[in-house]
């Protein structure tokens, strides 16, 4: 029998018989191993402790030892036993020996082990995104109290008397909101539901473009390094959010290091296959990483170290964010943000992301919007939240425009389907029974000469239902609704437009 180690011992642990299934498993002859204490089969660890010794004594006691464990071949290496020792007697009672049977079953404990490890990773996959939808459904209406918030406080700021302490506490206000603002966008960021500007960039080219910065962010204790190939494939990204997910890793780098270190950017390409241990769509990833020399993490700070507002930082020094922001970041981009650290070894946080179909193509400076005055336009601003509403026709109002309101997407077309002469239609994205896009579409469909501004602060529409509509971020603030109309440059209707007469099968011209 070669599936089993079957041999026995005498009553003191030494070896007396020894079949092929022990030679097979242990790499013992029978030659080299009867005679000797059955302990050497043990680690250095267990025959310390006395575990061979308890083992027998075990059996002899209670007739009968069962257990799993490491063993330990001829040749030094481990494999993972199931053991069992039974006592052998003589018909007068007295101890003989013992019958010892061991079964190799390291496969079985290594396919327990991806088996438990792929559970928690399902696990923690499914907590992130149960936090990920009420993160960003919180985030979400925060950003329609800002927009209130934030236009009022703006356009109160032109009303108000020259008191300097009244400007003050105004500025102040204007600041937390701003803050506030920047927290629901890392919020919406980790619930993968922050709007993203894609566009094919080089991630050397990027990262040298804001190495002084960097270097100047962390200050000259840290020695900051980069690593690159000499030839490295473009990536499909928001150049915006990599430039703050680069920045917010850095950061952690150097807060991990209070008394200076290195910092180490690098990059390169690898190829994912089925099953890889990332769990990343097969393809050609190129793997962005930032490592510290720094003091490190445990398997249980690493294991919530992404998690929204886990922080090992003091009382506001940080909100927890930064790495839940990354997080979400490169999810939505088609990645992933791994994390590789071992206490008091340092930490290397990779960010993958997947490459670009087409080469990178050098980026044009933003054309910025000329500040100019607007000339007068029609405009219907759609919103289903009131405040939100409220302040948008304020905005809108302050800059010169006559403005409709509507609650719904089926207001919106009410307006259009009597009102002849609208130049511009600002909707929200998230409201009930009619998104945006679909408002968007009916108008394409029935008005196709009226643009649509789409105001939203949540990317929650299905990526097949985008028809190119420009977007207006949310919080805003009247310069960047103007700045976006602006851009927009809507035609000046003519009053005499035909109104179509809509009726049950559609439109009637």
């Amino acid at each position: 029998m070669t599936d089993y180690a079957i041999y026995l011992l005498d009553p003191s642990g030494i070896v007396t018989t020894w079949n092929p299934g022990a030679q097979r498993f242990k790499g013992y002859t029978a030659d080299e191993i009867i005679g000797q204490p059955f302990s050497r089969f043990y680690t250095e660890e267990d025959q310390k402790a006395g575990v061979p010794g308890r083992a027998l004594e075990t059996a002899k006691r209670t007739g009968k030892f069962e257990a799993e464990g490491w063993r330990v071949r001829k040749d030094g290496s481990r494999f993972w036993a199931y053991v069992v020792i039974d006592p052998i007697r003589h018909p007068a009672g007295g101890l003989i020996g013992y019958a010892k049977i061991t079964r190799d079953i390291t496969e079985r404990k290594e396919a327990q082990e991806k088996l438990e490890k792929a559970r928690e990773f399902s696990f923690q996959s499914q907590k992130l995104e149960a936090i990920g939808q009420l993160t960003g459904g919180i985030a979400h209406d925060f950003s329609n109290l800002l927009a209130a918030v934030l236009g009022s406080l703006e356009l109160l700021r032109k009303r108000l008397p020259d008191d300097p302490k009244a400007r003050a506490l105004l500025e102040n206000a204007i600041q937390g909101a701003q803050r506030g603002t920047a927290l629901t966008k890392r919020m919406l960021a980790f619930a993968r539901a922050h709007e993203l500007k894609f566009e094919v960039i080089g991630i050397p080219e990027l990262v040298r473009g804001m190495g002084d910065f960097l270097q100047k962010s962390i200050g000259p204790s840290f020695n900051l390094e980069t690593r690159f190939p000499l030839a490295l494939k473009a990536v499909n990204v928001d150049a915006n959010q990599l430039e703050l997910a680069l920045l917010n890793l850095t950061l952690n780098a150097r807060d991990a290091m209070p008394d200076g270190g290195d910092i180490v950017l690098a990059a390169r390409e690898e190829s994912i296959e089925v099953g890889h241990s990332t769990r990343l769509e097969a393809g050609q990833y190129i793997r962005l990483s930032v490592t510290d020399t720094g003091e490190g993490m445990d398997e249980e700070t690493l294991r919530k170290a992404t998690e929204p507002f886990f922080t090992t930082k003091a009382v506001g020094q940080g909100t927890g964010l930064g790495l839940s922001m990354v997080h979400g970041f490169a999810e939505q981009s088609g990645g992933r943000l791994i994390l590789r650290s071992r206490k008091d070894r340092g930490t290397t946080a990779e960010i993958w992301l997947p490459v670009a179909k087409t080469s990178a193509q050098p980026i044009a400076p933003t054309q910025a919007a000329s500040g100019k005055t607007l000339r007068p336009l029609s405009i219907v601003a759609v919103d289903d939240d009131p405040m939100v509403l409220m302040n948008t026709v304020a905005m809108l109002e302050d800059l010169g425009h006559t403005v409709f309101e509507a609650y719904s997407g089926k207001e919106a077309l009410e307006i259009l389907g009597r009102e002849n002469s609208v130049d511009l239609v600002v909707t929200d994205q998230a409201m009930p029974k009619m998104t945006g896009t679909e408002l968007a579409k009916v108008i394409r469909d029935e008005w196709p000469d009226i643009p649509v501004l789409l105001a939203t602060g949540y990317a929650d529409r299905d990526p097949r239902d985008d028809i190119g509509l420009p977007r207006l971020a949310k919080p805003y603030l009247q310069r960047d609704l103007s700045d976006a109309i602006e851009q927009m440059n809507p035609p000046r209707r003519k009053a005499d437009r035909v109104v179509p007469l809509r009726t049950q099968s559609g439109p009637v011209r």
